[in-house]
C-alpha cells in the first residue's frame, strides 16, 4: 500500500478507522444543516479522534492540531446572530 510507505509508523488499523471516522463527520454536517445539536457534537468527537490518529501517524503535533480549528470556527459561526444565534436553534 502507498499508504505504508508515507506512514511507516501508522498502526494497520488507522486507514480504515479513518475512513469511517470520515463518514461520520459527514453526517454530522448534514446533522448541523438539518439543526441538530448532537451534529456539533459529533462533528467534535470525530475531529478529536482524528487528530489523536493523526498524531499517531507521524508526530507532528502542531500540524495535526490544526485539524480543530475547523470546529473552533463552526462554534464561532454559532455564536453570531445576538438573539438569533444558531447555537440556540440547534434541537
Amino acid at each position: 500500500m502507498a499508504y505504508t510507505q508515507t506512514f511507516p509508523n501508522a498502526p494497520g488499523w488507522a486507514f480504515p478507522v479513518l475512513r469511517y471516522i470520515c463518514l461520520f463527520h459527514i453526517m454530522c454536517i448534514g446533522a448541523i444543516f438539518r439543526w441538530k445539536k448532537w451534529g456539533f457534537w459529533g462533528a467534535v468527537a470525530s475531529s478529536l479522534v482524528a487528530v489523536v490518529i493523526n498524531i499517531m501517524m507521524d508526530d507532528k503535533l502542531i500540524e495535526n492540531i490544526t485539524g480543530l480549528i475547523s470546529i473552533a470556527i463552526l462554534y464561532g459561526v454559532l455564536q453570531i446572530g445576538g438573539e438569533r444565534k444558531g447555537w440556540t436553534q440547534l434541537a
